[in-house]
């Protein structure tokens, strides 16, 4: 027994041996192109990267071997970033990156103050949305991370504390730590830090803020990191991130095409990248380099232990290998040896038996299961997407339910084309909205989730619930929806003009919208804010509105959207108790201190959409100057100044009234008040703006300079008076409707 026992015991380690020496051999044969440097330090250079001779790289993977560290390291070539490691097989690149500071100081706020950016445009790289996590920490820290012009995108967190005792270990919840995830796709990145007070009340215990883009699970929070100042040493501040890379811009279909740049050996496997280009990879049952020609070997599944075949003798095989039954047996071996019978007539019957029945139910079987699967599969999609929460949300609204249609999986892929990026019209935090055409020739607009996870189907059936029950013309209609797919898919009406935001905050710099459009467009959103607090059956606040939310159609018509953050307010209730939620720049103050909403909180966030009609500014900038950065804050301090016209836009300058645009302005100030009860509701602002459209649009209404300077309030006393305006203005529309009635 212990002789059999050490015997089998011998042949294991012998298996093992031959496996690790045949993998060693495979990998060492197939790592570089052949006379080039495949290491440097303790990083493995692969092909298509390579040092110096550019024959042993592909154009834009070229790695510099800096000797002047022991070891030497590894450097992306023109550029500081530090290689880490290299995943060939998952076509990413471990590189270190920095990080940004800003700490306390007396005498020149912002002195200490570090900002960071790296930039890889034109290479073949981009940061990874899935490996990576934006971290900030601190407990009086704003931390933005903008993309190449500040305008592309703006995405960032906010972390306050007024002690350590709310503090945690290993917990990144906003609270001395804030984390949030980065878009899909770039090549430039920049961030910055920002303090409410200049952490002046949180200098004893939190004196800096940092900030940066790390590897997701590598970087754990303590406490102890908020009370240092020596956190960013240059020995202490590089963490890792991942970058994606791809081979070319062209798929793979194209590159074959050119043989002579293709980087996929003749038979390796090439696939499709979704930002573009491409990525080789070995077939199913090789393993070594597939960016080398011939360099993916056949792996010798039967060296290894334990025996893929058991009692079986194992064959080898290119790609796979097949098992043979033991000596003295007949038949085919099968998945777990069962198929080895002993040479009986009974068995002999019975394996013919069998194989013919086999041969007779298997189509049966073969479309029985499969259909079974995909029942299945829907079923569980149908559950995952709240499938049930949403057919108890539309049985009580049956008035709609002649207007919503559930789509299917196949009538939404083909209306997108299989959902080609071409197709896609905006990308937002929680999915990618693409244009479709259905095969009535409608064009429709399709939400995309892009994670199926608790938070999002709670927002997809949030948004679902909330739109059966608006009716307006100023807000986008919900056409249906598909629950048949692993992410939910919601329809609507498609809008074809972009979005407020691009008209006023233009690439070229200057607003394509005329000073009567902006009033109008300005009426309309108010106006469908007004309908969502109190006209449908529970009053709604929509928590997020924007100019990238406010819709304009082919006629400059405003259509309200984004009903994902939205809240139902219960009867009775004129407040509720919330997660903090919405975009900066837009956030009502009150809201964000107290966590209480209310519908005041969607007038604070329309009063700074009125500023950037005004202004044509973003309402957070760090190209502005510290003092201007808030748009809202800048605002309010120009007109106590008596300086509104220095920051107003040229053509609304041009084309607006003088008293109209003191008008627009105090109505914007009166809704950017600090306490919720001292701002208007949406229904007086409407009133107020719709006032203000019948002036400009009622030319036949003559009045003489003492009657306008009493509708309208003296220019003098509105631009040194924040208080003068709102009361004159009402008077203004009251006088105007009387005339209008007795024509």
């Amino acid at each position: 027994m212990a002789n059999n026992s050490m015997k089998c015991q011998g042949e294991m380690a012998l298996h093992v041996l031959l496996q690790l020496l045949w993998l060693t051999t495979a990998l060492a044969s197939s790592i570089a192109k052949p006379g080039c440097q495949d290491r440097c330090g303790n990083v493995t250079i692969p092909y298509p990267f390579g040092i110096g001779d550019p024959n042993c790289f592909i154009p834009g993977f070229d790695i510099t071997c800096n000797h002047t560290f022991n070891p030497p390291k590894p450097f992306i070539s023109q550029r500081s970033t530090e290689v880490l490691e290299i995943l060939l097989k998952e076509g990413q690149i471990r590189v270190s990156g920095w990080m940004g500071r800003d700490c306390y100081s007396e005498t020149a706020p912002g002195k200490n103050r570090s900002r960071g950016s790296t930039n890889f445009t034109g290479t073949p790289y981009t940061f990874s949305s899935t490996q990576n996590i934006f971290t900030a920490i601190g407990c009086d820290t704003q931390a933005y991370i903008r993309g190449p012009s500040g305008t592309d995108f703006t995405t960032g967190c906010v972390s306050i504390c007024a002690n350590k005792e709310r503090l945690r270990n290993g917990t990144c919840s906003g609270i001395g730590c804030c984390q949030t995830s980065i878009p899909e796709d770039f090549k430039y990145l920049r961030f910055s830090l920002e303090s409410f007070s200049n952490h002046t009340s949180t200098k004893d215990f939190s004196p800096c803020s940092y900030a940066f883009l790390v590897q997701k699970d590598y970087f754990n929070f303590s406490i102890p990191l908020i009370s240092v100042q020596n956190f960013s040493d240059e020995t202490k501040r590089k963490f890792p991130r991942v970058l994606d890379w791809v081979i070319g811009n062209e798929k793979c279909e194209v590159a074959r095409r050119n043989t002579s740049t293709y980087a996929c050996g003749s038979k390796n496997t090439c696939n499709d990248s979704d930002s573009g280009g491409y990525r080789c990879y070995c077939p199913k049952g090789f393993e070594g380099n597939p960016y080398l020609p011939d360099a993916c070997q056949d792996i010798d599944e039967c060296v290894g232990y334990p025996n893929p075949c058991k009692n079986g003798k194992c064959h080898n095989t290119e790609g796979s290998y097949s098992c043979r039954c033991p000596k003295g047996t007949l038949g085919d071996y099968g998945e777990d040896g069962s198929g080895c019978q002993f040479p009986t007539l009974h068995v002999v019957l019975g394996v013919c038996v069998g194989l013919l029945f086999l041969l007779i139910s298997s189509s049966w079987i073969y479309w029985g299961v499969r259909k079974r699967k995909l029942i299945k599969l829907k079923e569980k999609f149908f559950q995952q997407n709240g499938g049930l929460l949403l057919q108890e949300q539309i049985s009580s609204h049956e008035s709609v339910t002649n207007t919503a249609k559930i789509f299917t999986e196949e009538v939404l892929r083909r209306a997108t084309d299989n959902y080609d990026q071409n197709r896609i019209i905006g990308r937002g935090g929680y999915g990618t909205v693409y244009k479709g055409i259905l095969a009535d020739h409608r064009i429709v607009a399709i939400k995309k989730s892009r994670v199926a996870d608790g938070i999002q189907i709670e927002q997809f059936i949030n948004e679902i619930s909330i739109l059966l029950q608006i009716n307006h013309r100023n807000v986008v209609k919900l056409l249906g929806c598909c629950l048949e797919t692993e992410v939910p898919l919601l329809v609507y009406e498609f809008i074809s003009n972009e979005t407020l935001f691009h008209h006023v905050h233009g690439k070229g710099g200057a607003s394509s919208i005329s000073w009567e459009n902006r009033l109008r467009i300005a009426s309309e959103a108010a106006g469908a804010l007004a309908y969502l607090h109190s006209a449908t059956s529970l009053p709604i606040i929509h928590r997020d509105v924007k100019s990238t939310n406010i819709l304009l159609d082919e006629n400059y018509t405003a259509k309200v959207s984004d009903f994902g953050a939205s809240k139902l307010v219960p009867l009775d209730y004129t407040e509720i108790t919330t997660l903090v939620q919405g975009t900066l720049g837009y956030l009502d103050p009150e809201y964000f201190q107290t966590s209480q909403l209310t519908e005041k909180s969607d007038v604070y966030s329309f009063g700074v959409v009125l500023l950037e009609l005004l202004t044509g500014d973003q309402p957070v900038s760090s190209d502005r100057s510290e003092k201007e950065r808030n748009l809202s804050m800048y605002f309010i301090s120009s007109m106590k100044e008596n300086r509104l016209f220095e920051i107003l836009e040229k053509r609304v300058v041009d084309e607006g009234g003088t008293e109209q645009i003191y008008a627009v302005a105090d109505l914007a100030k009166r809704c950017l008040r600090m306490r919720g009860e001292e701002r208007l509701t949406m229904k007086e602002v409407v009133v107020e703006l719709d006032g203000l459209r019948r002036l400009e649009v009622h030319p036949w209404v003559e009045l003489n300079k003492n009657e306008s300077e009493y509708l309208l309030g003296e220019p003098s006393g509105l631009y040194n008076s924040s208080q003068g305006v709102g009361k004159d203005s009402l008077e203004a529309k009251d006088v105007l409707l009387e005339l209008e009635i007795g024509r």
